[in-house]
């Protein structure tokens, strides 16, 4: 009768436990469920907050270019002004043929500087047409954002800075800016999620260095399954390598953008692969505390 007994039991605890089974798979799809929902709210925010960055960058880049149009303009109307009135002096002066000869060889400079102002300005308009929607100006004390930011998208950002920072003319503050945000915008894409980036602000009295330090290669190799380690030393690199890697030009949209942003402004801008670890960038600006962006034109009232 004992055995009769125990068996409505053992039927009961089975199906106690599965009830409880069922019961855990329900709520580990729910959790999941909830936590994929989590994951794409979470990316949908972030890429929210990458566009309204890019919409801001995009408008401190058209009133930039629009307050240096304007300092070039008048400084291209005081040229043209001083250009007149000595055509006019040597109107008056043909009595005398040295004077004469003078004043025209003076003409020929004058008239080039002037149009070399206004060449320029040309240049920034014709340059500004594709960026003219934003919002407004970020600045570097913004940086801790930009940085939180691509924490958010899957990239480690460690910051280094060194030396005693400066105030920067707004041109050059959102030149420093765009390549801190396209150089971490390139260690994301080529080098995946969990890639680390180190970020390097040396100021000096006068300049400023920008350094970029990735390791997507490494990065690559543990998303992989790989040690980084091992995975460099399965092909041994020579010194042809190196060089190759140091020497070689890296071209793309982003890179050409950051080359040409520190250039204008006095800048030297360098890329070089990192054999078995990543990628490396440097923008050095030797005076940009005193440069004004125009390849060291100086505008009106310098």
């Amino acid at each position: 009768m004992e055995l009769w007994d125990d068996a409505p039991s053992t039927t009961v605890l089975g199906g106690v436990a599965i009830a409880l089974g069922i019961v855990a798979v329900i709520l580990l799809l729910l959790w999941l469920v909830a936590r994929s929902r989590l994951t794409t709210a979470r990316r949908d925010r972030t890429a929210a907050e990458r566009d309204r960055l890019e919409a801001e960058l995009a408008l401190g880049e058209v009133a930039g270019r629009l307050r240096i149009m304007r300092e070039l303009h008048d400084v291209a109307a005081a040229s043209v002004s001083a250009l007149a009135a000595q055509a006019e002096s040597v109107k008056y002066s043909t009595a005398d043929p040295d004077a004469t000869r003078r004043g025209l060889e003076q003409l020929a400079p004058a008239a080039q500087s002037a149009l070399a102002d206004l060449r320029r300005a040309s240049s920034l308009a014709r340059d500004g047409e594709a960026d003219a929607r934003a919002v407004a100006e970020p600045a570097l004390s913004t940086l801790d954002e930009l940085f939180d930011l691509m924490r958010e998208s899957g990239l480690r950002v460690e910051v280094d800075q060194t030396g005693t920072p400066f105030e920067l003319r707004d041109g050059a503050e959102l030149a420093v800016y765009r390549v801190l945000q396209r150089g971490l915008d390139n260690a994301l894409r080529h080098g995946g999620d969990g890639t680390t980036a180190r970020v390097a602000l040396r100021w000096s009295d006068n300049g400023l260095q920008v350094l970029i330090d990735d390791d997507g290669t490494r990065a690559a190799a543990r998303r992989d399954g790989l040690d980084p380690d091992r995975a460099a030393q399965q092909r041994p690199y020579s010194q042809e390598d190196d060089l190759a890697a140091l020497t070689r030009v890296a071209s793309g949209r982003g890179l050409t953008e950051m080359r040409e942003r520190t250039e204008n402004f006095g800048g030297v801008f360098t890329t070089h692969e990192v054999p078995g670890v990543g990628f490396s960038v440097s923008a050095i600006f030797p005076a940009l505390a005193h440069h004004n962006g125009i390849h060291g034109v100086k505008l009106g009232g310098e």
